[in-house]
């Protein structure tokens, strides 16, 4: 297989990934706690760039049942929906997260027309 196709196919598996972990995240709900990108929201702590070992520790504890709050009970039962390769895949794709603001959010939030009031 020349370097060249084994390369996009490196790729193209990563991606999927990245993909499918996004997917996972948001129809599991994890944003509704952990926000869009992982930043944290109130008492659920920010998981976006935390190293890879540190959420698999986090997440292989949390199948077993073992939290280190109260509020941690609840993701319980999301982390023992994961099976071992989604484990690791999610480790690995919260670690990576970055938050994405796209540069037009503000011609598309502000109207220039009105009445000039703020």
């Amino acid at each position: 297989m020349p370097m060249k196709t084994l390369l996009l196919l490196v790729i193209s598996i990563f991606i999927y990934a990245d993909a499918s972990m996004e997917e996972l995240y948001l129809k599991n709900a994890c944003n509704s706690c952990h926000g869009m990108y992982g930043e944290g929201m109130g008492a659920s702590p920010r998981l976006q760039g935390v190293r890879e070992e540190i959420l698999l520790r986090r997440l292989k504890n949390l199948k077993q049942g073992v939290t280190r709050s109260a509020n941690g009970a609840i993701m319980v039962s999301f982390a023992k929906a994961l099976d071992e390769n989604q484990t690791v895949q999610m480790a690995k794709y919260l670690s990576n997260l970055k938050t994405k603001i796209p540069d037009d959010r503000y011609d598309i939030e502000y109207d220039p027309a009105g009445d000039g009031g703020s």
